[in-house]
């Protein structure tokens, strides 16, 4: 992880933000993420109630310092929220005849035998409503919830493939790179490029919601491939390609909470 401060130019300019670094203001400790686009300072507390901490390039490090300063109130607001919603996650023992979703629709694990002969068959997979899981994984927990993980990952990539394009053609944006991987609490994330494309990452549990809220996601993530951060502009522009935005958020805050995220029992 990069230092912070950095210094540029002369001996005498400003300690500026650097992308990745990490700041340490009043013992709260934040993570520096840097945009081109961006022109004002912006702060995410993540799901895991970690801070992010959006700046412009260039922003210098007493700027910043002060805009978290002056951000303490809303910080810890948005911290307790989050730590009331992270209780509501659900855990999960990963047996037989649990059940998890995909896409909304409910399946039950079938804890099963390996076929013997043939290729190797994945820990996971989802055949006639059921999710079988192999009984080797399924007798080492961590073994079978990245198993699971897996899964999830594979279907959502391949669910994903054609589903970006019309959401990006509605948005008038570039059509970014799309990523299903772990992201902590997250939902997704967007990560520009050297052009204007970039990449979208979306956590693999998206994938446990009904459709029309992981195209909610989609769409989010998607507006950041013009606009930095939640400002008006933000809502303006996901609202044109989605007016109901503003209840599908509730919708995901709502739902969201009883969403498995990878925690054991």
């Amino acid at each position: 992880m990069s230092p912070l401060p950095s210094t540029s130019g002369s001996p005498f300019s400003e300690p500026t933000l650097t992308e990745g670094g990490a700041l340490v203001v009043d013992g709260r400790k934040l993570i520096v993420r840097i945009s081109v686009r961006r022109r004002r300072l912006g702060l995410t507390v993540e799901r895991d109630r970690s801070l992010t901490l959006h700046a412009p390039k260039g922003c210098e490090v007493r700027r910043a310092e002060h805009f978290v300063r002056s951000s303490a109130d809303w910080i810890d607001a948005k911290t307790r929220l989050s730590e009331e919603r992270q209780q509501l996650h659900p855990t999960r023992s990963l047996k037989d005849g649990e059940i998890h979703r995909y896409l909304g629709r409910d399946h039950r694990i079938l804890v099963v035998d390996d076929e013997a002969g043939g290729a190797p068959a994945p820990a996971v997979r989802l055949v006639a409503g059921r999710l079988r899981l192999d009984r080797t994984a399924a007798a080492d927990p961590e073994l079978a919830r990245r198993a699971l993980a897996d899964w999830y990952v594979r279907a959502g990539q391949r669910w994903m493939k054609g589903r970006l394009q019309p959401w990006a053609a509605r948005m008038d944006v570039p059509e970014p790179a799309v990523r299903v991987q772990e992201l902590g609490h997250r939902w997704g994330s967007y990560r520009a490029g050297a052009r204007d494309d970039g990449v979208i990452s979306l956590h693999w549990a998206v994938f446990q919601l009904p459709i029309h809220l992981v195209d909610y996601v989609v769409a989010h993530e998607l507006a950041h491939v013009r606009v930095a951060g939640h400002g008006p502009e933000y809502w303006r522009l996901l609202g044109r390609a989605l007016p109901e935005c503003r209840r599908l958020k509730t919708e995901l805050d709502e739902l969201g909470r009883r969403v498995w995220m990878g925690d054991l029992a």
